[in-house]
């Protein structure tokens, strides 16, 4: 699963096959349908890498993309927030993470073994509690950001709601290089996220 993860990083548009020739060609003996179940398992598919969650929701409201165009000048101005698959020494985990623009401060991070609505909205709440509010909150379109007991928060505090493009991970690219120096600019040492996190607890 590691290895699949960090080549997905590089090549997200490499599907079942592809990937499973990858594989072989480190020594692993696989066929593409335990590629495909492992893949399934850690919520990838090809061209966007996000876990099977971040797959919108028909029956949710989709927003609309506000940033394209936006220069980003002052703190709490925009925020961003996305969710990530951890490898671990048994399993994984998953991790999101709420980032100033601005600032590109991890603001907030929170690690589950599920990935629901509730866990997503509570970050949400202890963030703006501890830090105020955005004037706008930048999400994809995962069911868990699109949910009612998520943007309810954005909406009584009067926060702009924006979504990403379907498949567009480029539109989080903040958030996306902060997902690369977690897995892949740290080790799996005991302490390893509160490190490397606290290494965008800054102002740059």
């Amino acid at each position: 699963m590691t290895e699949l993860d960090k080549q997905y990083l590089k090549t997200p548009f490499y599907g079942i096959r592809r990937m499973t020739a990858h594989l072989r060609s480190l020594g692993y003996s696989v066929n593409h349908k335990r590629v495909q179940r492992i893949m399934r398992k850690m919520g990838i598919e090809a061209v966007y890498r996000k876990p099977n969650t971040s797959l919108p929701n028909k029956e949710h409201t989709i927003y609309p993309y506000l940033l394209k165009g936006l220069k980003v000048m002052r703190p709490n101005q925009v925020w961003a927030t996305d969710i990530t698959y951890i490898p671990m020494a048994k399993g994984f985990m998953y991790l999101i993470a709420i980032v100033d623009l601005f600032s590109r401060k991890v603001l907030t991070w929170s690690v589950s073994n599920t990935m629901e609505a509730k866990w997503c909205a509570e970050v949400l709440k202890d963030t703006i509690g501890e830090f105020g509010k955005p004037e706008i909150f930048n999400t994809d379109q995962g069911s868990q950001f699109t949910s009612n007991t998520f943007t309810q928060i954005l909406k009584d505090n009067q926060i702009q709601i924006s979504m990403d493009g379907k498949g567009r991970a480029i539109d989080n690219i903040f958030v996306e290089r902060v997902w690369k120096s977690v897995k892949y600019e740290s080790d799996r040492r005991s302490g390893y996220l509160p490190k490397i996190l606290s290494k965008w607890n800054r102002v740059e």
